[in-house]
This record gives C-alpha cells, sequence and structure tokens, in this order.
C-alpha cells in the first residue's frame, strides 16, 4: 500500500511548501502539494513536482569523494573526515583561522545549517561571507527605510484596489501568490505589471509598463513627481515621513517628462502608477528581486518604499510595499554572533576576485555549504580559478555540481526529502517542519550529522551534541515558545509565525531610529545622468543581458538538464543577424557563449533574455559573462548590468578574445 507522509520543501524559494511523498517499498514514487498548508493548497511548481529525477539520478553523490591524484574517488567517512580534520587544524594553527573561508549559501534554508556557521565560528571564527547575491540591495534598502523588513499578510492582498507587480514574475518566483492576485482581480482589483520583460505575468495584467532596464528609479522618480503635483500625498506623510521636503527636491530635480524619458515610458505609464497609489489606493506594491540586482538597485528599492511611504499606502489594509517575509522571526539565532566575531568576510558577489587577492593571510581552505558558487556567482571563471587552487575545498552537497567537480573533498548530504530540519519562507508568514519521508542512502549524512562527525574530531564534540529535534526546540523555545507553541504543534501542520503582522505598520511606527520612514534624498547614480544619458553603453554593447529565474531550473538544480546551447531571446530587431532558431554568439567584455537565439517582438529592443543556473561545464552560464561587482548598497550582486551583443556563430569578436 502506498504511503503518503509530509514534509516542507526547504529549497531556496519563497514558498516553501508543504510536501506529500508517495512512497513504495521505501522510495518515493510521486510529490503532490499539501491540500491542508494554508498557501501550498495542494499545489507544487514545476521545479520541485519534477524532483524526483535529481533525487533519484545518475548526479546524485552517493559516498564521499577524495581527490587522489587528480581524480575524485570514492572513499569511507573516517578517511574523509580524518583527512579534513587534519588539514583544517594544521591550516589553523599555521596561518590562523582567517585562512579558513566558510561559504554557506541558499541552496537549502533549513535552519539547521546555520549550525555549520556556529562550529565555524567555533572553531575559528573563521571568514566567512557578507551581503547576498540575490537580495543584498533590497534588504538594505528596507532596513535603512524602514528599520524592519517584512510584509503584510499574504491574505492582505484581498483588500488591495490595485496590486502593482514590479520587477516580479510570479509565475516563476512566487507561484503560490498567484491564488491571491486572481482572486483580487475577480473582486475588482486592477494589476499592472512593470518590467522591462514580458513575461507570463503580462497575462495577469491589466496594464503592461515596460520601461528600460534599470529605468525604474527614473519612473518612480517620475511618479513621485506626479503625487507631489497633484496634491495626491496622504496630508499625514510629513508626521510618519523623515525628509519628505528632500525627497520632494530629489524628485523635482528633473520634470516628470524627462525622467519618463529616462525610464523610456511615456508620462501616460507614470501617471496611471500615480492614479494607483493616490486616489486609487489601498495599493499593494509587490517588489522583484531582481529590482535590487542592479549598480542602483538599493536606490531603485528605496524610490518604490518611498511612493508606498508618500502615498500613504504604508500601515492600511491593502496596501504595503513586500520585498520580503521575515522568515527567521520565529527562530532564536542569537548564539551565532556572525559577522561581529568575524576576523574577515568577502562580499559574497566577489567571491573569485576577493579570494584570489585575500593576504595576512591567504585563504587556504574553503568550506561551501548550501551553494554552487561556480554557476551561480558572476565572473565563474574566476570563482573556478579561486576554489580550484585551494589547499583544500570540501563541497558538502547531494549532487556533484560544476562546484564540486573542483572540490579536494565531497561530502554527500541529504536532499529536501531526507531532510530533519525546520523552515521559515520568505513569501509567507508560515513556518513549517521538514521531516524524512525516507532514510537517505547508507553513506549520506545530514549536514547536522557532518558537523558533528568533524566536531569530534577537533575538540568540538559537546559545542555540536544535541540530535536535530534537540536542536529545533533550541532554535524556537526562546521565541515560539513564550506563544506556547512547541515543537509537537508542527505535527499538525504549518505554524503562523505569532509575532507576523496582518498589515505591517498598522500603527505608523517604524524600527529606525526616529520611529518614521527614513526616505531617500539621494540617487546612487545622479539623476542628470539617467536622463542625459538614459540608454547607457554604446552602440558596441547594445543589449543588457537579463539571465532570470526560471520555471524549469532552482537556482542551478535542474530535473532534466537542457540539452544543447543556452537559449537566449532578443526582439528580432536585436539579433544582430542572427535568425530565429539559429546559432549565435553572446559576447561581453568578459567572454562569449554558442547560444540558440530566439526571436520575441513584445521584448524590448535592449535586452537579452536568458535562463539563470546554466551549467559552466557544459557551456551554458551566463554568469560567466557577467563581471564582479556589488550594488550600492548591501553589497548584493549587481548581476543586470552586463552589456552583450549578438553576433553570428561563426564571426569572432572582443568577447571571443577576452579572458575566459
Amino acid at each position: 500500500m502506498p504511503d503518503l507522509r509530509k514534509t516542507t520543501c526547504n529549497r531556496d524559494c519563497p514558498d516553501a511548501c508543504g510536501i506529500v511523498a508517495t512512497v513504495e517499498n521505501g522510495r518515493v514514487v510521486r510529490l503532490d502539494g499539501d491540500r491542508e498548508h494554508p498557501v501550498t493548497r495542494g499545489f507544487l511548481c514545476y521545479r520541485t513536482s519534477h524532483f524526483l529525477p535529481l533525487q533519484y539520478g545518475r548526479e546524485r553523490v552517493m559516498a564521499p569523494l577524495l581527490r587522489k591524484r587528480s581524480t575524485l574517488v570514492e572513499v569511507g567517512w573516517d578517511e574523509a573526515l580524518d583527512f579534513i580534520a587534519e588539514r583544517l587544524l594544521a591550516i589553523r594553527r599555521e596561518s590562523g583561522p582567517a585562512a579558513i573561508f566558510h561559504y554557506r549559501s541558499g541552496g537549502s534554508l533549513g535552519l539547521l545549517l546555520h549550525l555549520t556557521d556556529y562550529f565555524f565560528e567555533q572553531f575559528g571564527p573563521v571568514t566567512i561571507k557578507r551581503g547576498d547575491i540575490c537580495s543584498g540591495a533590497g534588504d538594505a534598502a528596507q532596513m535603512l527605510d524602514f528599520g524592519v523588513e517584512d510584509s503584510h499578510d499574504l491574505t492582505d492582498l484581498a483588500n488591495a484596489h490595485n496590486i502593482l507587480l514590479w520587477g516580479k514574475n510570479v509565475h516563476v518566483s512566487s507561484p503560490h501568490t498567484l491564488p491571491e492576485l486572481r482572486a483580487a482581480r475577480a473582486r475588482g482589483a486592477r494589476l499592472v505589471m512593470i518590467d522591462p520583460v514580458n513575461h507570463r505575468g503580462a497575462g495577469l495584467s491589466d496594464r503592461v509598463i515596460q520601461p528600460r532596464p534599470g529605468g525604474d528609479f527614473a519612473l518612480a522618480m517620475a511618479v513621485a513627481g506626479l503625487l507631489f503635483e497633484r496634491g495626491w500625498i496622504d496630508p499625514a506623510a510629513d508626521r510618519y515621513c523623515d525628509n519628505l521636503m528632500a525627497f520632494r527636491a530629489l524628485c523635482e530635480r528633473e520634470t516628470v517628462k524627462a525622467w519618463c524619458a529616462a525610464a523610456d515610458v511615456p508620462v501616460e505609464d507614470a501617471l496611471e502608477l500615480a492614479r494607483c497609489l493616490g486616489p486609487g489606493k489601498p495599493t499593494a506594491i509587490l517588489v522583484g528581486w531582481g529590482m535590487g540586482r542592479r549598480t542602483v538597485g538599493g536606490a531603485i528599492v528605496r524610490a518604490l518604499d518611498a511612493l508606498a511611504a508618500i502615498s500613504g499606502n504604508l500601515g492600511i489594509p491593502g496596501g504595503g510595499v513586500s520585498f520580503y517575509y521575515k522568515r527567521r522571526a520565529a527562530f532564536d539565532l542569537s548564539f551565532i554572533r556572525g559577522l561581529a566575531a568575524a576576523p574577515r568576510s568577502i562580499p559574497e558577489p566577489l567571491f573569485g576576485p576577493e579570494v584570489l587577492a585575500a593576504r595576512d593571510p591567504e585563504i587556504r581552505a574553503l568550506w561551501i555549504t548550501a551553494g554552487n558558487p561556480v554557476v551561480m556567482l558572476p565572473d565563474s571563471e574566476r570563482v573556478a580559478e579561486a576554489i580550484r587552487t585551494r589547499e583544500l575545498t570540501v563541497v558538502v552537497d547531494p549532487f556533484l555540481t560544476d562546484t564540486a567537480l573542483l572540490a579536494t573533498v565531497v561530502l554527500p548530504t541529504t536532499t529536501l526529502l531526507e531532510a530533519d530540519d525546520i523552515v521559515g519562507a520568505y513569501g509567507h508568514h508560515y513556518v513549517g517542519e521538514a521531516r524524512p519521508v525516507v532514510d537517505p542512502p547508507p553513506l549520506v549524512k545530514s549536514d547536522l550529522g557532518i558537523m558533528q562527525a568533524l566536531a569530534a574530531r577537533v575538540g568540538l564534540a559537546d559545542v555540536m551534541a544535541g540530535s536535530a529535534a534537540d536542536w529545533k526546540r533550541r532554535l524556537i523555545q526562546p521565541t515560539l515558545g513564550r506563544h506556547g507553541i512547541d515543537l509537537e504543534a508542527f505535527r499538525d501542520g504549518p505554524v503562523r509565525t505569532p509575532s507576523a503582522p496582518q498589515v505591517l505598520f498598522a500603527d505608523r511606527r517604524f524600527g529606525t531610529p526616529s520611529g518614521r520612514v527614513n526616505l531617500i534624498t539621494e540617487s546612487a547614480v545622479p539623476g542628470e545622468a539617467l536622463v542625459r544619458r538614459p540608454h547607457g553603453g554604446d552602440g558596441q554593447w547594445p543589449l543588457l543581458l537579463m539571465a532570470l529565474s526560471t520555471d524549469r531550473a532552482q537556482s542551478s538544480q535542474w530535473s532534466k538538464p537542457p540539452e544543447g546551447p543556452a537559449v537566449i531571446t532578443v526582439h528580432p530587431d536585436s539579433a544582430g543577424g542572427v535568425g530565429d532558431g539559429e546559432l549565435g554568439r553572446l559576447e561581453s567584455r568578459l567572454g562569449a557563449l554558442t547560444v540558440t537565439v530566439r526571436h520575441d517582438s513584445r521584448q524590448r529592443r535592449d535586452v537579452a533574455i536568458a535562463a539563470k543556473g546554466g551549467h559552466l561545464s557544459t557551456g551554458r552560464c551566463m554568469n560567466a559573462l557577467i563581471a564582479a561587482r556589488t550594488t550600492d548598497i548591501g553589497e548584493g550582486g549587481a548581476l543586470y548590468d552586463e552589456r552583450v551583443r549578438l553576433v553570428p556563430a561563426n564571426v569572432r569578436g572582443e568577447g571571443e578574445r577576452a579572458r575566459r
């Protein structure tokens, strides 16, 4: 008889879905969404519903791998861990703990992954990363503006008269927001999509606005200018906003017409948004994470925060500006000091150049947890070089990724179907427990089990002791415990974080030092520069590369890896003479890739669209073309500011000659 078992998806996705696994003879044969989960509602995204080919695929690492004579070979756990412990102890003794870099990313969002941070803090503390490749600019922006980074309850969209999908492709990035959006629209809410890329969200929206890539700041300034000009500002705004007049002065540095020209949209588009935010409110702004992945990403998100603030859409049902849900609010991680304890930190987007350049001491060892930096970070070739040239690189991963292929040691860990953990969401306010629906293969350990086995070899056994359940209780007791919620409560299903608001900032009190909204007063790039050179670049590099999330892969995890060259979608006029379906070369100043070109007349003429997460080893990695650079604030990755061009496949240009 099939056995139905429940767990929570722990992969890097805002929805943290409830999963029902059908198990037969110890093997998962089907995955469905949990109908009883208040957000999942019985359906899973394509990526998770098609996870089983990964779970049982050939790329699964089934035993520890140790590099011997340039080849990774299977070894036992004792040999692998003894080797690692000896090398880590020697490096710490000879060069100090800063010579060890622990890099943990978001390949799993299970909270027990933080215990790897705890181990290396106790062992060192060692070098760690700072910033965030995905959301660093937006995180920093909202903390500057509000002092708190959170959102209205997802169901509050029912109260919105207008919903602005600003750079957010919900079909790909937040599929479980779709039922709320469709229900809101059925009740009469108006949906407006603002995005340089035409995607499936257009079919959901009443109006589509396509600013130039990065033109969102200029568009927001135009909208703010109209709000001031038309008198659509909340009369109480000066009571809960700092810098209101300085923000107005920023908007009025240019005319509305000039700002719209910089954004490459008609004034009517800005007026439509101003009407939504002013007389049309309540209006909710759903901000896509891509908004922050530009050199001026922090300024863009701050401008959107300001629009919600001055128009009176903060603290009211149906309003708000949603970038992130406070997924760790239900947990106590205060025993891990993080950056406060670290002797050195490296900005995540600059992994390759910073690791290679590090001195006093140089980085001799890397430990990589829950990440595939070769594929997911910019300047992939330098990231690969940095990993390849360390004395010791340990990669903990269920799969033989591009990063794992370069490691000294690969340690196999559990998948989302074997995880024993607890997971917060950044797309809603529910916390779920990840419970193993099947046992891991015999020679696979959990991340906690790996750290405990290593701790026993380096004198930290007592520090890391405890079962997964013990650690889960330690994480939730100080926060959820005061509300009478214990670990056993999760046996009945996900738990809503008790401190989470239904309406954020309902009292118009904010977490800033003044208790008021801290409005932006300066752009990271002067408005005049945006207006006078609105499209940037030059004729030699006419396109901006946008390597976007896809519904077919979870970051670099493809349940069915595509074959052949990567696909680039462009307007027919921007194809550089390459026909639809033909091979071309996509070149940047950093390198070049052979690609299949697809024409789409709905797209802007200044964008080249690709799927992120393509593997470097198969010539599909867009990050091989993208320079390592950080955003204006938050040390996020400025991933969408790389200029490229398309040429026929038989043409060799500057990109081909560039350093790979």
